[in-house]
């Protein structure tokens, strides 16, 4: 699987893996932001991205890959920052933005053009053949109980 990035940005930087293990590549900010508490920010990365196999883009391939935007879990636990859903398509070409949100009740986070914000795991994906409507599922053990219902 080959990566191609566009530099947006000359203060843009190329997303790495922290280790060879790594799942995600880290996304960086390519300008300082201040971020007030109980805020959202839309941070630009610089990049438009797109990906290839062998056979060539992946739309033309069988198999189907997005680009999961995740949070960085350090900045979560120091900082009480997370990250919002983030889904970058095949097929889209624009650049990428991080929905980065401060969740913090009184202090403000800096970003410094450079610094990691988020990182980028590429997942693959199904879609659904058919779509039906029914008047009944199947049952279940579970049925209908959620947000908590099978334990801690």
């Amino acid at each position: 699987m080959r990566l191609n990035i566009k530099k947006l940005s000359d203060n843009a930087q190329i997303p790495q893996y922290g280790s060879e293990a790594a799942a995600g590549m880290d996304l960086f900010s390519a300008v300082d932001y201040v971020v007030p508490p109980q805020t959202r920010k839309l941070v630009s990365t610089g990049i438009s991205v797109s990906w290839q196999t062998q056979e060539g883009f992946l739309d033309e391939s069988p198999e189907k890959y997005y680009l999961r935007i995740a949070p960085r879990s350090g900045l979560s636990v120091k900082h009480n920052i997370d990250i919002g859903a983030g889904v970058v398509d095949s097929d889209y070409r624009g650049e990428i933005f991080v929905c980065f949100i401060n969740n913090s009740l009184d202090k403000e986070y800096r970003i410094q053009q450079g610094d990691k914000i988020a990182q980028m795991i590429l997942t693959r994906f199904e879609q659904f053949a058919e779509v039906a409507i029914v008047d009944n599922h199947t049952e279940t053990v579970r049925g209908a109980c959620g947000f908590g219902s099978t334990g801690r």
